[in-house]
């Protein structure tokens, strides 16, 4: 594994194999933890857009917003920015995202994530029908 950066996209990692490459852009990392976060129960919100019709209305690029992907030492740093629905437990509800986040970079992209930190930017309060 190494690192490779790209005139158009930053790549993390690029794996050799026998019949070719894989690269991961940083976009790929951030929809991946974006999507993560947003099936925990409790958020509202990543960075302000609404998480459950974001996938249908804009598109994947627009779901990592409010993600961002740092790598140092070979090591991921996730930085979401959130927002709450009402009436959840912050600490608890911020545990699960982290687990979850964690958990779907590392096995879907071989990563090691070195830190999950959330930022509450908001509580979501759900309008009555």
């Amino acid at each position: 594994m190494s690192k490779e950066y790209d005139k158009n996209e930053r790549y993390r990692n690029e794996y050799s194999r026998e019949i070719g490459e894989v690269k991961i852009a940083d976009d790929v990392v951030a929809a991946i933890a974006a999507l993560a976060a947003s099936e925990v129960e409790g958020i509202a919100a990543i960075s302000g857009s609404m998480t459950k019709e974001i996938v249908t209305k804009r598109g994947m690029k627009n779901l990592s917003r409010g993600i961002r992907i740092h790598v140092e030492d070979g090591k991921v740093r996730v930085e979401a920015s959130i927002t709450m629905e009402y009436g959840y437990s912050i600490p608890k509800t911020c545990a699960q995202v982290q687990e979850r986040v964690k958990s779907a970079i590392e096995n879907m992209t071989g990563l090691e994530v070195s830190e999950v930190n959330i930022r509450i930017v908001g509580v979501g309060i759900e309008k009555g029908n």
